[in-house]
């Protein structure tokens, strides 16, 4: 799956440390996220869409595979 979190992150200046903080995550798993190594939980997602007041289809972009 890929994401937009680093580039809505940069837009709004937040540091991926004050990101992290406010989510109560680490800066490895924002760090993670941004670099597309790491899904978010559902929660996770809820938490970081109603943080930047977005939908989670706005920052989180689903790839279904093609047969």
């Amino acid at each position: 799956m890929k994401n937009r979190l680093e580039e809505i992150r940069k837009q709004r200046g937040i540091k991926q440390e004050e990101l992290a903080a406010i989510l109560e995550v680490s800066r490895q798993t924002i760090g993670s996220l941004e670099n597309g190594r790491y899904n978010p939980s559902i929660v996770l997602a809820f938490k970081i869409a109603r943080y930047f007041e977005m939908t989670i289809e706005e920052i989180f972009i689903f790839e279904e595979e093609l047969r």
